[in-house]
């Protein structure tokens, strides 16, 4: 079982990596929900250190920036892997589909507080803390479509291929 999880992980984390560095509308990205998806199946170790790997090796391409964001950043990914964890007692597409929206309104809060606490792009004010949210919220949109697109194609592939397996009896895939 720990070489399946393995696989997934590293499949996983290449397509984190694949889809932060293809063109893509910004926080269109399959991050978020490879989090919540290794939470759910792959466990609290791989919660953590897929995303963690998928955002490290393509920020060695796009490039790294201020620490503290990334610190939080970093973070709340592992945070929504987590929150997998909690998914994985109670999984169902209901509890998946909460996870998801969940997971975009945690991206959201933490890192643009941390833009507007480590940045100088705004005032620090509590106006200007409102001013970074109301302009963070297209970015919140496609992190949040994205997160919805990328688990439906995640959880429903693996629910698929775990369906046909048992059908075909190829028991290493779904035990």
């Amino acid at each position: 079982m720990e070489k399946n999880k393995i696989i997934i992980f590293i499949i996983l984390v290449s397509l984190g990596l694949t889809f932060r560095l293809l063109p893509h509308p910004w926080n269109f990205t399959p991050i978020g929900a490879l989090a919540l998806f290794s939470g759910v199946f792959l466990g609290k170790k791989y919660a953590i250190l897929a995303p963690i790997f998928s955002m490290f090796l393509s920020d060695i391409f796009l490039g790294f920036y201020e620490w503290k964001l990334m610190l939080l950043i970093y973070g709340s990914f592992c945070l929504i892997g987590l929150m997998g964890l909690v998914i994985r007692k109670h999984k169902s597409p209901a509890t998946i589909f909460t996870g998801s929206l969940l997971g975009s309104i945690l991206f959201f809060l933490i890192t643009n507080f941390a833009v507007w606490q480590f940045t100088n792009w705004y005032p620090k004010t509590l106006s200007g803390l409102i001013q970074c949210y109301i302009l963070a919220l297209p970015f919140f949109r496609n992190s949040l479509l994205g997160d919805l697109f990328y688990n439906s194609i995640f959880f429903g592939a693996y629910e698929t291929i775990s369906v046909l397996a048992r059908k075909m009896k190829f028991g290493f895939l779904y035990r």
